[in-house]
């Protein structure tokens, strides 16, 4: 495609089953898509020329090899001889498709043919060359377009070659059986890689294709499409959310399960997120948009998604450039095979071509080809509904190698917000009352430290405060039922200094000594000049942190931490948790420890949600952001966990390595198979049938291996 004029670049979705041809012209485009054996609907994207090829399944590879690195297996640049499974037609089933249809009658033919044979001996096998035929001619037209177009060495061409040299040596039988066999496996083997390809095309049709939204009181239905960011829209009970949004008022039980797999729905309230595709279970919402359509939850994993597809593994292009060599090779196998013993030791010519043109059968690398990538698309796919995003195989490869993974702090290992761990009253106050008075000064604030006292506050008696000050570097002042109170840094409350608003005593100082020696903030509240509490809080850890470490160390994977954090706070934190931290960081000082980590032996991954993370995630030999984080670190990380879990880590880890094993048990099947047969048919023990048989089996039962990734679900742990 790449050879067109004007063709300055070509893209394949495998997702999408779409080709983006930019530049040319889309009459020649068409013309050499359908050449190459696929379907084409032309449309326009604004800078791009679109044909939908019906073959281009997620595992669609071309078996001539001669493609350069840039190339997938698929519709795409110099794939010359692929072939199109072309399992369905848009929006129709498997078997009323035109590769259905076409093996539908070449069975009928040969059905026909055996038929004439028995009741008419004398025709001999020349029937069988009619149902021949019907299924070679669509054959041979493919493997002409693969030589046509710089790429002979093709799946097509060694059939071609093998049902010729048949009909030859007298054995039409033989062969019209062996192209039936051959496009049943291929018709089966598109189906069943057509099931990659929908499971996470399903995703895109949770999304409702309408929304309610409420402009200025006045409620209107519109394209789900249309909603821009800002706009609030009502989701009603048992409705699907439209957009990603945040809950402007509403409280709902929200049923996140297509989206993320968790089976208990999650009750949501105003301020909190909620994503496209979920379903609100029980009360009317009002949400406000934050994402477009395009740029939604569902649409950022199809996109990172396809994107990853069309990223090689090492044992990918391994495979690919192996095999680019290794049909060639089994061409001159196979012609050795057939001219070495009648020539050298007098064998019979018949005898010896025959099985040569087995080997040419059992040479066909199609269940070695789709080893790889159809296992990483199964991998990618079942990662990316439960919310584990990984740009492309690469990345999937190099998790199972990592023996070190970085955690940043604030966001990740805890919850990113402070919250109050202690209060500790002093004299006649008891913890209700220096909560109260507290909240009385806070209310209104927005900073972190004040909302996060309202919240320990929710549910008690509320107070008012008059003439409330902020005091810069001390803290906040007022009047509170006709009292003078303070809520004050501790550095504003020393015993012994002149300037300070009230005195802390010997045991107050220590209590608060200790309160900081925990990594803890502490406010000191002052009632009338006197300390009355102490009030500390933290950003305290997530609850699902512990455990995904704990998984971590059973993989033999151990964790340390960086965050610019102080050194007290991350110490206290790190050992919670029985890790190593690093402390007070510049984002140049978390690259630098990425690196030595690297020095130090091992694959390196780096987690982190923030800009500040954006270096070290680049460094790292697998970057991981956590989906609720800045957007820089979610488009410089290697994968994304998109909905921030701590579990989601072990849980990428094990998708790597079980996608890693399920390659392996692919390449196993595939060459011994071939093995097998190869030294059965040279022995002269089997013939055409089983050779087809061991490629065309070996190719659906690797296709069907690597679909058993779909159905992966995480570890327990992840929640």
């Amino acid at each position: 495609m790449a050879r067109l004029p004007g063709v300055s670049a070509v893209e394949v979705s495998v997702v999408t089953g779409a080709l983006y041809v930019h530049g040319g012209d889309a009459a020649s485009i068409g013309r050499q898509v359908e050449a190459l054996g696929y379907s084409f609907d032309a449309g326009t994207t604004p800078d791009a020329v679109q044909a939908s090829a019906g073959a281009a399944d997620p595992h669609e590879h071309d078996h001539q090899h001669s493609h350069g690195d840039g190339h997938d297996h698929g519709a795409g640049e110099d794939s010359g001889g692929g072939h199109g499974h072309d399992h369905a037609s848009p929006g129709g089933v498997w078997w009323k498709s035109a590769k259905a249809r076409l093996v539908l009658l070449c069975g009928l033919a040969f059905l026909a043919a055996y038929i004439a044979v028995s009741l008419a001996p004398g025709l001999g096998q020349w029937p069988y060359l009619v149902a021949l035929l019907t299924g070679l001619v669509p054959i041979a037209r493919h493997a002409w377009a693969g030589v046509r177009s710089g790429s002979p060495f093709s799946i097509e061409t060694l059939m071609t070659i093998a049902a010729v040299g048949a009909v030859f040596i007298g054995a039409m039988e033989e062969a019209a059986m062996v192209v039936l066999l051959f496009m049943i496996g291929e018709m089966l083997e598109g189906f069943a890689a057509s099931r990659a390809r929908e499971s996470i095309k399903e995703l895109t049709r949770l999304v409702p294709d309408t929304a309610l939204r409420d402009h200025d009181g006045t409620l209107s239905e519109i394209a789900a499409s249309a909603l821009s960011p800002g706009d609030i829209i009502i989701a009603r009970p048992g409705d699907r959310i439209a957009a990603d949004g945040v809950i402007v008022d509403g409280d709902s039980e929200i049923d996140e399960a297509p989206v993320t797999g968790e089976s208990v729905p999650r009750r949501k309230g105003p301020g909190e997120r909620v994503f496209a595709g979920t379903i609100n279970a029980d009360a009317v919402l009002r949400i406000e948009v934050t994402s477009r359509a395009a740029d939604n939850t569902i649409a950022r994993i199809v996109r990172l998604v396809e994107e990853a597809q069309e990223a090689k593994a090492p044992t990918q292009r391994f495979i690919d450039r192996f095999a680019a060599r290794y049909t060639p090779a089994v061409l001159v196998l196979g012609a050795l095979v057939a001219v070495v013993p009648p020539l050298v030791a007098g064998e019979d010519w018949v005898t010896w071509i025959y099985r040569g043109l087995a080997v040419l059968l059992i040479g066909c690398p199609c269940a070695l080809v789709i080893s790889t990538p159809a296992a990483i698309a199964a991998g990618l796919s079942a990662g990316a509904r439960q919310g584990l995003l990984l740009k492309g195989g690469g990345v999937l490869e190099s998790l199972r190698r990592v023996r070190t993974i970085a955690f940043d702090k604030t966001g990740t290992l805890t919850r990113g917000r402070p919250v109050v761990t202690d209060v500790i009253p002093f004299g006649t106050e008891d913890t209700e009352a220096v909560i109260v008075r507290a909240a009385a000064l806070e209310r209104g604030s927005s900073h972190p430290l004040a909302q996060a006292i309202l919240t320990r506050a929710e549910g008690l008696p509320e107070l008012a405060a008059a003439s409330v000050k902020a005091q810069a570097g001390k803290g906040v002042t007022g009047t509170v039922d006709g009292q003078s109170i303070a809520l004050l840094a501790p550095r504003a409350v020393l015993a012994q200094t002149p300037e300070a608003e009230a005195h802390l005593d010997e045991a107050q100082a220590a209590a608060v000594e200790a309160l900081h020696g925990d990594g803890k903030t502490v406010s000191v509240l002052v009632v009338d000049g006197r300390v009355a509490g102490l009030i500390a809080l933290r950003d305290e850890l997530r609850p699902d942190a512990r455990p995904a470490l704990d998984a971590l160390k059973a993989h033999g994977v151990k964790a340390v931490m960086l965050t610019g954090d102080n050194r007290a706070a991350a110490n206290a934190i790190a050992a919670e948790l029985g890790i190593t931290a690093h402390a007070e960081l510049l984002p140049e000082d978390k690259s630098r420890i990425v690196r030595e980590l690297q020095a130090g032996g091992g694959a390196v991954a780096k987690v982190g949600d923030g800009i500040n993370d954006a270096p070290a995630l680049a460094a790292a030999d697998v970057g991981i952001a956590m989906g609720g984080g800045a957007d820089v670190a979610l488009e410089t990380a290697d994968a994304a966990a998109l909905h921030a879990r701590m579990g989601d880590i072990p849980a990428m880890l094990a998708l790597s390595r079980a996608t890693m094993t399920n390659i392996w048990q692919n390449i196993t099947l595939a060459l011994g198979l071939k093995g097998v047969f190869l030294v059965t048919t040279v022995l002269g023990i089997t013939g055409l049938w089983p050779a087809i048989l061991a490629d065309t089996g070996a190719t659906v039962l690797v296709t069907a291996n690597a679909l058993r990734l779909l159905r992966w679900q995480a570890p327990a742990e992840r929640s």
